[in-house]
């Protein structure tokens, strides 16, 4: 069975006290789903938001808050052009052989996916490790790292991979709801701007935020 998940690129952040936050190991994928619990959600949110708290001193951008709330949400809220690490995790349960996004890949990314099932039939997904995608006539061939000559391989069909497709952008769309209930209990200040932001990263309309979370 192959089985495919959008996932975050999780890093651990010492000390991080500004929210409730899952124990995770300090490197790996955190797959986004309506099915989260809150503190999987508020490490997302923390992840996404340190994703973007890198902001040049010169762009333009009014100063940094000086509390320690508002100043990590500074780069969410203020960048443009906003971006969440990660993409798509594919596995095949029956091999065991598993696909991950490589470095520098965002989530936003994934609409390349469609260029292999729809477009040119080729994709290629960041570095360290280097996924390929290659479609040859009704199948798609996914190499978990074209680096190296004896990378294991994934074989899925057209059809499988474009309802998988679907599947991960439902997923998303399901933790982007799930994540403007979590703003609206732990950020309340914030609620609308972070989860217009959360959206905005990955690649989606902006949320509804619920009136009763």
């Amino acid at each position: 069975m192959i089985v495919l998940q959008p996932v975050l690129e999780i890093f651990a952040l010492d000390g991080f006290t500004l929210w409730p936050v899952a124990q995770n190991t300090p490197y790996g994928f955190l797959p986004l789903s309506g099915r989260l619990d809150r503190t999987e959600v508020g490490t997302a949110v923390m992840r996404i938001a340190d994703c973007n708290n890198n902001v040049p001193e010169d762009d333009g951008c009014p100063p940094r808050p000086a509390d320690p709330l508002g100043g990590f949400l500074y780069g969410l809220l203020t960048v443009d052009d906003l971006f969440a690490s990660g993409g798509l995790q594919i596995t095949d349960t029956a091999t065991g052989a598993t696909l991950l996004p490589g470095c520098c890949n965002g989530l936003d990314e994934r609409r390349d996916w469609l260029e292999v099932v729809d477009g040119d039939g080729w994709a290629s997904f960041g570095h360290d490790p280097s996924p390929l995608a290659e479609r040859h006539d009704d199948v798609v061939r996914l190499t978990v790292d074209a680096e190296h000559d004896d990378s294991p391989v994934i074989e899925v069909s057209v059809t499988d991979l474009r309802r998988l497709l679907a599947g991960a952008e439902r997923d998303l769309t399901d933790f982007l709801q799930l994540a403007a209930a979590w703003t609206s209990l732990h950020l309340p200040d914030y609620a609308p701007s972070v989860a217009s932001a959360l959206g905005r990263a990955l690649d989606l309309p902006a949320p509804v935020i619920p009136p009763n979370p």
